[in-house]
């Protein structure tokens, strides 16, 4: 299977902190959260509680990606992975405590998205 171009993202992540280790805590900080497939599973997750193929169907993400992205999140300690015994065996991922403390920082963001980024980018829509 060839890996989506997203996917690069999400692989090449322990690279990417191996290249940064003495960047700021800002940037490290979004290399916990920042590609895309991270965003969108972390919104999803928001939520509460989902099974994989809930998160595949809500997020758009390829099982491959989403996979990857699950472990990854998981490492990190944002995401936690539950296994329920079948039949059929149910996988259940949510968020730690960790993961849940990133809701307001989406929540500002997305504040300040619909201030900034209005249609003609010309600056606040207020």
């Amino acid at each position: 299977m060839v890996p989506e171009p997203d996917e690069e993202i999400d692989e090449n992540h322990n690279a990417v902190r191996e290249r940064t280790p003495t960047a700021c805590a800002g940037v490290r900080s979004l290399d916990q959260f920042g590609t895309k497939w991270r965003l969108r599973i972390l919104y999803n997750l928001f939520e509460g509680d989902h099974r994989f193929n809930e998160l595949k169907r809500a997020s758009g993400a390829s099982s491959y990606t989403l996979s990857r992205v699950l472990e990854s999140l998981e490492e990190d300690g944002i995401v936690d992975r539950r296994v329920e015994p079948g039949p059929p065996v149910e996988t259940h991922y949510s968020l730690t405590r960790k993961g849940e403390a990133l809701e307001p920082v989406f929540d500002a963001i997305d504040q300040w998205s619909t201030e900034w980024l209005a249609e003609t980018d010309e600056g606040p829509s207020v």
